[in-house]
């Protein structure tokens, strides 16, 4: 196995301000403590700000009024979306939810790494990373000459760790900072461009790839179950071995790991907080029932 390399070209690093989802960080940990009850001048003041600035703020990132996005994000909110909104992925697969044509609530173009390409560590890859904004605060995104191979939220586990985390992965690869050369594909990714396709590039064991296809099925504000997953892959008693697969995934939000629950309705984990988790979900909830095209 060789040296993980790093490089650093000279393009300057894309901004990264993150006073947008900051202030909807504080605002949902106040809102998580208050419960639906909260009153939205309560919450502004704690912000610092009036009730109408904070409302049209929060409004267009969530979609809809603090005091409605509260409902979403309360710790039943995964059992009403099991009720309401489970997806039986034999059913997306047959409505034409795969991996060559329209995903939920994005455009994406994937492909999967050769089992060998996997197993060298990421030898002869040269992988490009930056910083961007996301809904959900920093977002450390990399990929190959072909799509984006990794998204991961810095809010919860922190820069260092973030990096740490995606870059060991690939230990074997050489990575270089070139946010320019991501850019494009992440303001698709994000919502923010103009509608072209978003290439990915798995790269995993065959087994984690069956999984994190299965994961691309669940449109945007719906929720499967590990099990589901396991039988809609042909492992309907490698549950546990599914879990660990939704957990290694590397390509957040547009592998949607956080749409898999507990069959109880329980959250489960997720690899960048639980906080990020409840947060994506509640978002794309709401965003569904508001009509808002998701991002």
């Amino acid at each position: 196995m060789t040296d993980m390399t790093l490089t650093a070209e000279t393009n300057p690093p894309a901004g990264r301000s993150r006073y947008h989802f900051e202030v909807m960080r504080r605002a949902i940990d106040v809102i998580d403590v208050a419960g639906p009850q909260a009153r939205l001048e309560d919450v502004a003041a704690e912000m610092g700000m009036s009730a109408a600035h904070f409302q049209r703020v929060f409004s267009d990132w969530a979609g809809i009024s603090p005091k409605r996005f509260a409902q979403y994000l309360a710790l039943g909110h995964a059992k009403s979306l099991l009720q309401d909104r489970f997806t039986t992925l034999e059913a997306a697969h047959a409505a034409g939810l795969s991996g060559t044509g329209r995903l939920h609530d994005l455009f994406l173009r994937w492909e999967a790494m050769s089992p060998g390409d996997f197993a060298r560590d990421g030898a002869g890859l040269d992988i490009a990373w930056g910083w961007f904004d996301s809904p959900f605060g920093p977002a450390l995104v990399t990929g190959t000459a072909r799509g984006i191979c990794g998204i991961a939220f810095a809010s919860e586990a922190g820069e260092d760790a973030a990096f740490a985390d995606l870059t060991g992965r690939w230990p074997a690869a050489a990575f270089t900072e070139s946010p320019g050369r991501l850019a494009p594909w992440v303001d698709s990714a994000f919502g923010q461009g103009g509608g072209g396709p978003t290439p990915l590039v798995m790269i995993g064991a065959p087994f984690q790839i069956k999984v994190w296809e299965a994961l691309m099925r669940i449109p945007s504000g719906h929720v499967t179950t590990y099990s589901e997953i396991a039988g809609a892959i042909g492992h309907p008693k490698a549950v546990r071995a599914v879990g660990t697969a939704v957990g290694r995934n590397p390509i957040s939000l547009l592998i949607p790991c956080h749409r898999a629950l507990r069959k109880s309705g329980g959250l489960g984990g997720y690899h960048w907080g639980l906080p990020v988790k409840r947060a994506i979900l509640a978002w794309e909830s709401a965003r569904a029932d508001a009509g808002v095209s998701g991002g």
